[in-house]
Order: C-alpha cells, then structure tokens, then sequence
C-alpha cells in the first residue's frame, strides 16, 4: 500500500491572499504522472479551476516551487501558478472579494495520472484571507462620506492611505484590507454607484474627497507626515487631482490611469475640471461575443483643444508612481501615463513609471486570476480588458511589491 499521499501548503494552510505559498506533495511513486486541481468557489458560487500536469521526482516527491508543468493551465516552474491560473467555468467573470471578513478556500487536489481525474490520491485546502490577524474594519457613513476604515492592530502610528477603484462604483474593500494587513491605516472610499451615490453622478465634488482626507487625518493611529492615494482605472485620475489640489496628498499611485479628467466633471474650489472630450460612436463592438473595445473613444490627449481637463500635476508636491499594462484593451493608459510623466519631469518633479509588456487593464493584488473580459457594472457592457495569463501575474506580483515600497519610502 505504501506512504499515504499528503498535499501540503507551506509555511502554513492559512495565510493571506497576498502570501505565496509552497505547494508539495509526498508519498508518491517515483517518477507518477498527476494531475493537480485547484477549486475555488466564490461568494456567488461560481466555480474558479485550474488543472496542472506533473511527473513526481525519483523520491515521489512533488514541490510547484522546482518541479515544471508539462501541460495544463500553464507550462514550466509555477510555484503560484494554480492560483494565478483560475478561470471560471461561465465565461466573462471577474474572481473579487465582497466580504473582507471570510477567507477564500482553495482546495488543492492530486489525481492519478494525466487523463481523466478519475482517482483522488490526495488533497488539502489553503485559506486565504484578506483581514490578517487583528485588522479591524470599521464601517464609515460620516457626513457625506461612503467607506471603510481598515486599522492594522496596535497604536502605530501608520501611514495612512485612501484607496480607489474605477468607474464599476461601489465600495471596494479587498486591496485596502490587504493594504492594512501589511500595516498601513487604509480607507477604502466610494464615489460612485454605491448606496445614495448615484451609478454615474453628473459630477464629483473635490470636497468630497477632501473630507476623506480629513477624515483619516483625524485617526489616532496615522502618522501626521501625510497622506497616500492609490486609484486604478478612473481612481487613477481621481488620485492624481487629489495629489495635485489637496495639500495633505503626500503620494500618489495610478494604476491604468490618466492625467486629464475623464467621463465625469471635477468641481473644486472657485473651478471646475471639465471632462477629456470623448465620442462613444468610435466604441467598436464584435458582432459575434458583443464584446466591447473603449481604447478609441477618446478625443487625441496631444491635441491642445483637449488640454482645459488636464490635471496640472506639475504644481503638486507629491511624489507620484504610475503603473500600466502595455496589453491594456480599454485603455491607452501607457500613453496617458507618459504623458503625465513627461510632464512631471519637465518641471523637475519626482516620479517613478513601471509599464508591464503581456499586462492588461485591471493590474489587482497578486495571485487574483487575470480577467480579460467582464461586465461593467455601470455601463452594463461587456468590457475586453487585456493581458495574458503568466505576463499579468509576473506583473501583479512586481506592481504591488514597488506600491507598497513607495508608500513606505514617502509616507
């Protein structure tokens, strides 16, 4: 009979989503083919997979960390590829966390051979959370403000960031949850389509987010050298006026972003941002899957007719660090970011620019999966984001190492 497969996840079955981990497996035959299986279901119950095909070595030992992938999912040394390489059986969904205070449960099996999967060997399950240890979630529903507070354990002080998602709307709490498991005070803030905020509000108030920043000032446990805003998508843009006009924005990161104000009008104080000119006539949909392509509706960002929704970012203090994909399908966010960068430079500004080849729109927390296409919650589309699968992962991985090296260095 033998050693008893065992499938273990190392240092340890429960971690962070964040955390790599080492797959290994013991009690094989030498040299037996497997199959391993990752599952996950979501909090709607739509099942996430990702299958590999492996040989153990001359002991009956299996580690994802040394041993390559013949087939499958991926091909070569993945160690997280499992994760990184879920899909979901209907097509077109995104793999996101609602609830922060649940983990999600990957079940990691081992399958004879590379055929059927008819014979289960082995097979354990990796928690993975987003609230580490003693992390507290604070609901906030002060003034006009519609977010969540996330404070990591003890007195700090910490460096306080406020954290945006794009147009899709709602509360996003996953990315700052995270955020505050490694030790930043994060506020995860809505500005659209989220309780009374309407889905597309007919324009957004600088105030607005200045009572954020004001708000998280206030906490106790941040540190009083300044703020963080990290924005993806429009919070790209939205992170980059914060910076510019509000004086506590000490740093600033935009993920898939631009330096002008799109789709929605900026009120400030005695001015209004006006919106970067677009036609949705120029939207190209396939006739076959009605997915949509958005990289052409806007107006020519070069063109100085379009320059009144500029953010001057050259007059900020802040330091500033953008990240993009170069497969982004949405989005020119690789010329919208050199385009801001350039500027920044040519005043002698500090900035910092990491573009990632193979990367699409939605650069997430590592080990989430790449969702090349899904549907916009506020548009009701279905929206073709790009990437392919290993370049995007490899990129997540590197984009949240150099986020959160930034924040430590400037806040």
């Amino acid at each position: 009979a033998g050693m008893a497969v065992r499938v273990s996840v190392l240092p340890s079955r429960r971690c962070l989503f964040d955390d790599p981990v080492h797959v290994r497996v013991a009690g094989l035959q030498p040299r037996q083919a497997v199959t391993l299986r990752a599952s996950l279901v979501d909090e709607s119950g739509e099942l996430f997979q990702a299958h590999a095909l492996y040989r153990a070595g001359s002991s009956g030992e299996l580690d994802l960390s040394r041993s390559p992938a013949s087939g499958g999912s991926y091909l070569g040394v993945e160690p997280m590829g499992l994760l990184w390489a879920l899909q979901s059986k209907t097509p077109y969904k995104r793999l996101a966390k609602r609830n922060v205070l649940t983990p999600f449960c990957v079940d990691l099996e081992v399958y004879e051979g590379h055929g059927d999967m008819s014979r289960l060997l082995g097979k354990c399950t990796n928690e993975r959370w987003f609230l580490g240890e003693g992390v507290k979630r604070i609901p906030v529903r002060e003034g006009r403000l519609r977010a969540t507070l996330f404070l990591p354990p003890g007195p700090g002080p910490f460096p306080g960031l406020i954290d945006l998602y794009g147009s899709g709307g709602g509360l996003i709490e996953y990315r700052a949850s995270l955020l505050a498991s490694r030790g930043f005070v994060t506020l995860a803030l809505a500005y659209m389509s989220f309780e009374d905020i309407p889905a597309m509000p007919e324009i957004l108030e600088l105030s607005y987010f200045e009572e954020a920043v004001n708000f998280l000032q206030k906490q106790p446990q941040v540190k009083d050298t300044g703020i963080g805003v990290l924005g993806l998508s429009k919070g790209g843009d939205l992170a980059l006026s914060m910076a510019t006009f509000l004086p506590g924005i000490k740093a600033a990161v935009s993920i898939s972003g631009s330096s002008f104000n799109s789709f929605i009008p900026l009120k400030g104080d005695g001015f209004t941002l006006p919106v970067h000119p677009y036609d949705l006539g120029r939207m190209k949909i396939s006739d076959e899957s009605g997915l949509v392509d958005f990289s052409d509706v806007l107006d020519d960002h070069t063109d100085p007719a379009t320059w009144d929704c500029r953010i001057p970012v050259e007059k900020s203090f802040a330091k500033f660090l953008f990240l993009c994909g170069l497969d982004d399908m949405n989005w020119k966010s690789d010329l919208y970011c050199q385009d801001a960068v350039q500027r920044l430079q040519q005043h002698g500004r500090e900035v910092e620019f990491y573009s990632y080849s193979g990367a699409g729109h939605l650069l997430e927390p590592p080990y989430l999966p790449l969702c090349k296409v899904s549907i916009h919650r506020v548009l009701g589309m279905l929206v073709h984001w790009g990437g392919q699968w290993r370049e995007h992962a490899k990129a997540q991985e590197d984009a949240w190492r150099r986020i959160q090296a930034f924040f430590w260095q400037h806040l």
